[in-house]
């Protein structure tokens, strides 16, 4: 199964815009974001469990038990904050 993972802000900085991966069925994005941890730096540091993100699906915010689709798009995003 092949998916888009777009990156905004910091993340975009230290990740670079977006990737495209081969991953296995039945992905939720919890696992995604770990399976993305487990690969080391620079994906460590910047999707961190200590650090406060935001994910989306298919351009909906979305919580980490979803399950990812093939041809899907994966964002992942620091809170945004706003005046």
């Amino acid at each position: 199964m092949s998916i888009t993972v777009r990156y905004f802000a910091a993340l975009r900085e230290a990740l670079g815009a977006s990737e495209t991966l081969d991953w296995q069925p039945g992905l939720t994005l919890g696992a995604l974001r770990d399976q993305l941890l487990a690969r080391g730096e620079p994906h460590a540091s910047a999707l961190s469990r200590e650090r406060a993100l935001r994910c989306a699906l298919n351009q909906q915010l979305s919580h980490e038990q979803a399950e990812v689709a093939d041809g899907a798009e994966v964002a992942f995003f620091p809170p945004v904050t706003g005046g």
